[in-house]
């Protein structure tokens, strides 16, 4: 599907997707008004579709994912209160603190293999006052991570995240999933959205990575959670005037992009099969499950970008030894090929 002539193979995220041509007509004739004022057409109708996908009541379209989780955690929180995620989950390791500084809230992290936590140790963090004279915060929300980015595109089995719901509402907590890559992890798990989320309060879905929108996220929950986080929307600055035209892309992703999803599943798995037999480098193929791959290098990081950008290949360093690859629409069957032999080249 890459409609956009390039030199290089652009693996360093799904982000950099850019809509296509029938995804910009879409856009172009896209019937608007003020969103605001809740008269935009469009708005309300990806609001809504996206809500019913997910079994839930009402959706709120935000400019980005961060601000989707930010207003989520707002409106299920108060000043003070205590948040309980996975340790590399993005809420806490990219968002800048916004739960801090937009919430007012303190975190509680969760140690977890491959980015997905155990119902026990979300138990063990989460904290509430009436257990210790006060002193502690109130743990009022947990938050999972579904597929999970630093985990390395793993998706949480459904068993499990059944299981963390019923934690969280034994201690009186709401259950908010980041759902950046929601319908990643739909795919690559095999379960209904609506059915994953059943028992969640609140899920955030980006529509700007995997499914190739330019920009946005959608929040969905409750109708009285929805109409809360209105109003943190405006409050942090995310309403937005004639976001038809944003939305209308967020449409045309549903309808055109969301079964191809499969073939970045496929084309990542591929690359991985082959990079973990290469010298100097190691993937954890059992967390290869979704678009993502991992790649743990004995040479700096740095260098191996370096290298690899020299032929035209652009990827990710994650700290001193760990390359992050990421397939998307607009990689081909034929990039996976090109990237294999400029590895070899430089790893054999």
């Amino acid at each position: 599907m890459l409609e956009f002539p390039s030199d290089r193979v652009d693996l360093r995220s799904d982000t950099i997707t850019q809509p296509t041509a029938a995804m910009r007509q879409a856009m172009a004739s896209a019937e608007v008004g003020d969103d605001v004022f809740g008269e935009d057409p469009t708005v309300i109708k990806l609001q809504e579709r996206m809500a019913s996908i997910m079994g839930k009541e009402a959706g709120l379209l935000v400019p980005s994912g961060t601000m989707s989780n930010a207003v989520a955690i707002r409106s299920h929180t108060q000043p003070g209160d205590e948040i309980v995620t996975e340790e590399q989950s993005h809420l806490y390791v990219y968002e800048g603190g916004g739960y801090a500084a937009l919430s007012g809230c303190s975190v509680a992290l969760v140690p977890a293999e491959r980015g997905i936590m155990e119902p026990v140790k979300v138990a063990d963090r989460i904290r509430k006052p009436s257990e210790c004279s006060s002193h502690y915060p109130n743990g009022s929300v947990v938050c999972i991570e579904n597929t999970s980015n630093r985990g390395g595109g793993t998706f949480y089995p459904q068993p499990v995240i059944d299981e963390i719901a019923q934690v969280a509402s034994g201690y009186g907590c709401a259950l908010h999933v980041d759902g950046a890559r929601i319908f990643n992890a739909a795919v690559a798990s095999g379960e209904d959205p609506a059915r994953m989320v059943r028992d969640c309060d609140t899920v955030s879905i980006c529509i700007s990575k995997g499914l190739g929108a330019p920009a946005g996220g959608v929040l969905v929950g409750s109708r009285q959670l929805i109409e809360e986080a209105h109003r943190w929307r405006k409050m942090f600055g995310g309403g937005m005037r004639q976001a038809g035209v944003l939305a209308a892309a967020g449409l045309y992703a549903l309808d055109h992009n969301l079964q191809r999803l499969p073939e970045d599943h496929q084309r990542a798995r591929s690359l991985a099969s082959r990079l973990c037999e290469l010298p100097g480098l190691s993937v954890d193929l059992e967390s290869v499950q979704s678009n993502m791959v991992y790649v743990a290098t004995e040479e700096p990081a740095s260098e191996a970008v370096a290298r690899l950008g020299a032929e035209g290949i652009d990827f990710l360093s994650l700290g001193r030894n760990l390359l992050r690859i990421v397939t998307h629409l607009h990689i081909t069957d034929e990039d996976i090929g090109r990237t294999i032999l400029a590895f070899e080249k430089h790893f054999n």
